[in-house]
């Protein structure tokens, strides 16, 4: 057992019978410890009971929620029925679970919460952690669709959406992430990522050789099949595809990688179908002089510094468990000056810790006060920066149909 998050605030067996918003407020997302046979001894009483579809499981450190985005379309798109269970969410929780094309809907919703505290024994239902809860949950509105992609939140071996049985494992690149609980070298956070594959698994363009490597190593062990997407894909051909549909060149690694996949899965890819796929929060323009991105870590950070022609105001904020020092350096060379952007999370890095980092960077800052017409900005730092922004554009009415719950 790990201590990583805080005991559920859960006082009792009625709490089950709130409806899913009230019910997920009354559990911490933060809980202090953490016991790794919890979700499989949770699923082991329920799955007689749900009709799973084929499992696709996502494991990395960046990419993961785009990369997941875009095989599900592809799949949907290609005339299957297909699930995209991804984390955390901007906005609404309805975003976590992703249905045929759209965000679940409150009723669909409200009708699985239902359905899943009817099914788990009444332990399961006070002691589950919030993401353990959801990842169950995404299970039972998977029901009936033909394939359900699942991303992994943190790690892979241990993580709850690692209880499922797999058809395809899918590895995104692998970095420094988490490392007070992942380890503290590529190889250990690379190995506890991807001993959770099972049959097949195909990895895709990585920054670090020992990741294929140690992939190499856990499949031979496992007696699976490894793909490497690099040999699968033309990447020329997907960057250009990129360009034509106007999205970042960054993400075509992570489309790479869903071509791969659905390839593996013997579905004919045809990436017409895909022109009017929309990735939400990486480097999207929002405004005419805004782009978002909900990345947090050196990684992202490297990838933005190469999209980013022209200096900019970063609007900005971390959590305290992220490399923001790391990241601000990295970005240092097209920033003007930073913006920081107040965010209400216990997780969120102490002001005067952030300010002292951009002081020893000599970087300009100031508090986030409003946008100036004659700048650009980029919006980066965590969902929950993300998140916060756009309650601000909200609210000066900048943008529309902006629903909070």
């Amino acid at each position: 057992m790990i201590s990583l998050f805080p005991e559920s605030r859960l006082l009792g067996i009625k709490e089950a019978k709130l409806n899913l918003k009230k019910f997920l407020d009354s559990k911490s997302l933060y809980y202090k410890n953490i016991d790794f046979e919890r979700v499989p001894k949770a699923y082991e009483a329920i799955k007689d009971n749900i009709c799973l579809p084929k499992i696709i499981h996502i494991i990395g450190t960046n990419g993961k929620g785009s990369t997941g985005r875009f095989l599900a379309y592809i799949l949907y798109k290609s005339g299957y029925k297909v699930g995209h269970y991804t984390s955390p969410h901007i906005l609404r929780f309805n975003e976590r679970i992703w249905i045929d094309g759209k965000d679940i809907d409150d009723k669909s919703l409200e009708s699985a919460h239902q359905k899943l505290l009817s099914l788990l024994p009444k332990k399961f239902i006070k002691t589950l952690s919030y993401f353990e809860y959801t990842t169950l949950l995404a299970a039972v509105a998977f029901e009936g669709v033909d394939f359900a992609i699942f991303e992994a939140g943190l790690g892979g071996e241990f993580d709850a959406t690692n209880v499922f049985e797999k058809k395809l494992s899918l590895i995104t690149t692998i970095g420094f992430d988490h490392q007070e609980f992942l380890g503290d070298t590529i190889e250990k956070i690379a190995s506890t990522k991807i001993r959770s594959i099972e049959k097949k698994a195909v990895i895709g363009y990585q920054r670090y050789k020992e990741v294929e490597e140690i992939a190499k190593k856990i499949a031979s062990k496992k007696g699976a099949k490894l793909y490497f997407a690099k040999d699968m894909v033309d990447l020329d051909e997907i960057k250009n595809f990129m360009k034509k549909i106007k999205k970042s060149s960054f993400l075509a690694k992570n489309l790479s990688l869903a071509v791969a996949a659905a390839k593996i899965l013997d579905v004919e890819v045809d990436l017409k179908k895909i022109e009017d796929i929309n990735i939400f929060g990486r480097m999207q323009k929002i405004l005419d002089n805004v782009i978002l991105d909900v990345g947090h870590n050196p990684l992202a950070a490297k990838e933005i510094l190469k999209e980013l022609e022209k200096k900019i105001v970063l609007v900005y904020n971390s959590y305290e468990d992220k490399d923001y020092k790391k990241v601000l350096k990295i970005l240092k060379p097209k920033i003007k000056r930073v913006q920081i952007l107040d965010i209400d999370d216990e997780r969120a890095v102490k002001k005067e810790d952030l300010k002292q980092a951009l002081r020893e960077l000599d970087i300009e800052f100031c508090e986030f006060e409003r946008l100036e017409e004659n700048e650009n900005y980029l919006v980066f730092g965590s969902f929950k920066v993300a998140e916060n922004f756009l309650k601000y554009l909200s609210r000066q009415g900048l943008v529309k149909n902006i629903r909070v719950d």
